[in-house]
């Protein structure tokens, strides 16, 4: 069993920054890969960053490279987010889930979720 627990949404400006992190425990570190991804109302759900658990390797959507960065802390079983310069697109749910294997940018290679944390950009 693994469990997921997003935190460090909230209501910031645009231009702002906010760093999220995503808790885990249970068996999450026996998986390969940490993924985040968001969700937009009225939208499919959208593959944001990934790190690998072991080696460190990223990943990142164009769409927040150079703003977003994504970052892990084994010994506290966490992976970070941290966001700057953020804009009013980036308005979502940001979700956190854990893969063992598959493609590292689609949601259904992903077989763990946390509950997702609300991040709002106001222009």
């Amino acid at each position: 069993q693994v469990q997921l627990v997003e935190s460090g949404g909230g209501l910031v400006q645009a231009g702002g920054s906010l760093r999220l992190s995503c808790a885990a425990s249970g068996r999450a570190y026996s998986y390969y890969i940490i993924g985040w991804f968001r969700q937009a109302p009225g939208k499919e759900r959208q593959f944001v960053a990934v790190i690998s658990w072991s080696g460190g390797s990223t990943y990142y959507a164009d769409s927040v490279k150079g703003r977003f960065t994504i970052s892990k802390n084994n010994a506290k079983n966490t992976v970070y987010l941290q966001m700057n310069s953020l804009k009013p697109e980036d308005t979502a749910v940001y979700y956190c889930a854990c893969s063992g294997s598959g493609s590292y940018d689609s949601p259904r290679s992903y077989a763990y979720w946390g509950q997702g944390t609300q991040v709002t950009v106001s222009s």
